[in-house]
């Protein structure tokens, strides 16, 4: 989402992304490698968790709102996959296992 926002709003190369695009994308990727719910996640619309600084999270929604309704065109199976995430109303949480001593 955040190559097709960059993309389009900024003019960058297919697969490019200014710094500003970057820096969001790292810092998602931190975010999404830290969160506790891991595959069982949720989209994070409906995650209990928000992890994300208010200022991030004010950026991806922007990137969201104007990618989200693109990715039916660019991506359609992503799309299905995230909206079908999106109809989980919670996450679920990930299997603990057990340290042998």
């Amino acid at each position: 989402m955040i190559s097709l926002y960059c993309r389009k709003q900024h003019g960058t190369a297919r697969g490019g992304f200014c710094d500003e695009c970057r820096e969001l994308l790292d810092y998602a990727l931190r975010r999404l490698d830290h969160c506790p719910f891991q595959e069982g996640k949720t989209t994070c619309g409906n995650c209990k968790i928000h992890c994300y600084k208010p200022k991030m999270r004010e950026k991806i929604r922007t990137v969201m709102g104007f990618a989200g309704p693109r990715m039916l065109c660019h991506h359609p199976l992503m799309a299905l996959g995230h909206l079908l995430d999106g109809l989980r109303k919670e996450a679920v949480p990930p299997k603990k296992t057990l340290k042998n001593p």
